[in-house]
């Protein structure tokens, strides 16, 4: 999920630049921007960094590991078939 942070400045940031009339409401917008900031990144389904690159390490260990299993299989395999022809 996106940092708050971000998005509490990202709604500064707009409300900043309203006309002066409108800087009376100024926090009111930018908790109205930052609430539909917040909606629209939610439906955007992001995730941190830090949660990808959990994920990117989760997976290279899930190849690695499938890489071991089919190299145990084959040599399994090659054993299975070594030994059939010693037995005919």
């Amino acid at each position: 999920m996106i940092n708050p942070t971000i998005i509490a400045k990202i709604g500064q940031q707009i409300a900043s630049l309203m006309p002066e009339q409108a800087k009376a409401t100024q926090q009111e917008v930018e908790r109205n921007i930052q609430a539909i900031l917040q909606s629209a990144f939610a439906k955007l389904e992001l995730v941190t960094r830090e949660e990808f690159d959990a994920q990117t390490a989760v997976l290279q260990r899930t190849r690695e590991k499938l890489e071991q299993l089919e190299a145990q299989v084959a040599a399994l395999e090659s054993q299975n078939i070594s030994q059939g022809s010693h037995q005919q």
